[in-house]
């Protein structure tokens, strides 16, 4: 029974744990693009970088009041600055859009286009962070590092493998929590949330019931931009910052959007845990729960695929639901 025990703790540590946070970061980071698309009706590639520019003002955020002293005692102080960081990518994202979007949208530009324009973005933001803050990492976590250690597990329970929480973990999840629950009510439950649903729905009825499109779109960039700082803040703090990484997480991020179905908020968050839950699950060393469970100690790593592999695991699972389930888990797109 304890080595069943501890074959279970090291699944956790290593496995379920981890998927949990990563999962959380690519929901937060597809609700923002399922947004766009359901709204807006095109694919954000900007989206990764728009993280990474309102990561990079939550960053700088964060080195001022650590030089004026003021901390969130356990916390994460960057928790403190997000705001600015949320305000940053918001002006952005309403500054790209006046210069840049609205004049597609008014010349009724086909969706491709705007996902052409959208890449050119994303190279404009991504230079642009790259140039302010540099290319390489930034560890901007202070605050406690663990709620509990994986020595005090041991401590706790007797095993011989131990159990750790970080705290951006926990941060990660609590606060993905939050938001989706706080997008679901906005958009359930205000009036303002119900008009975007009708507008994705039917644009032309939603005209005719005088719904003022502007507002649908300003509203619109405002969560995106909220959605794209806060998930990209707590990759940040869990991964360290990377302005480059950003652009790499947009696969996943889309991944998971496709996969749940994209245009559908629920189906995004199901996508996130999918995917991250996939592409751990695949590149993870079997090696010490084989030999708890079993009396056969392998020689290999135990491993279906290398970690190096773990971005083609999310593109083998986007081809295959393209395949099979082209609308995705949740048959999006409505909001």
């Amino acid at each position: 029974m304890t080595d069943i025990l501890n074959a279970l703790v090291v699944l956790a540590n290593f496995l379920v744990v981890p998927a949990l946070t990563y999962g959380s970061q690519l929901a937060l980071g597809a609700l923002g693009v399922t947004l766009v698309y359901g709204v807006l009706r095109f694919s954000n590639f900007a989206h990764g970088e728009t993280m990474a520019f309102g990561t990079m003002i939550t960053i700088f955020g964060t080195w001022g009041l650590q030089s004026l002293g003021v901390s969130a005692g356990p916390l994460p102080t960057a928790l403190l600055a997000l705001p600015l960081g949320i305000f940053g990518a918001v002006v952005l994202s309403l500054i790209l859009d006046k210069t840049v979007y609205k004049y597609h949208r008014q010349r009724k530009a086909s969706p491709v286009t705007f996902l052409i324009v959208s890449i050119g973005l994303m190279f404009f933001i991504g230079g642009l962070v790259r140039f302010v803050i540099g290319p390489g990492d930034q560890i901007f976590f202070d605050g406690t590092r663990f709620i509990f250690s994986a020595r005090d597990f041991k401590k706790a329970t007797g095993l011989d493998e131990g159990l750790a929480l970080k705290m951006t973990q926990a941060v990660t999840i609590i606060a993905a929590i939050l938001v989706v629950a706080a997008m679901f009510w906005f958009l359930n439950k205000t009036r303002t949330g119900k008009s975007m649903r009708a507008f994705s729905d039917n644009e032309n009825l939603a005209l005719l019931s005088g719904i003022n499109p502007d507002r649908v779109v300003l509203i619109t960039w405002i969560l995106v931009g909220a959605l794209a700082t806060i998930a990209g803040t707590l990759y940040g703090l869990d991964k360290s910052f990377k302005p480059f990484s950003y652009m790499q997480l947009l696969l996943p991020i889309f991944a998971s959007a496709i996969v749940g179905g994209v245009g559908n908020p629920l189906g995004a968050i199901a996508g996130g845990y999918v995917i991250a839950f996939s592409e751990i699950a695949v590149t993870f060393a079997y090696k010490k729960v084989v030999s708890y469970t079993t009396s056969f100690e392998p020689d290999s790593l135990v491993q279906l695929l290398g970690t190096d592999y773990k971005i083609a695991v999310s593109f083998i699972i986007l081809v295959i639901v393209l395949i099979v389930r082209p609308t995705g888990i949740f048959s999006g797109k409505t909001l």
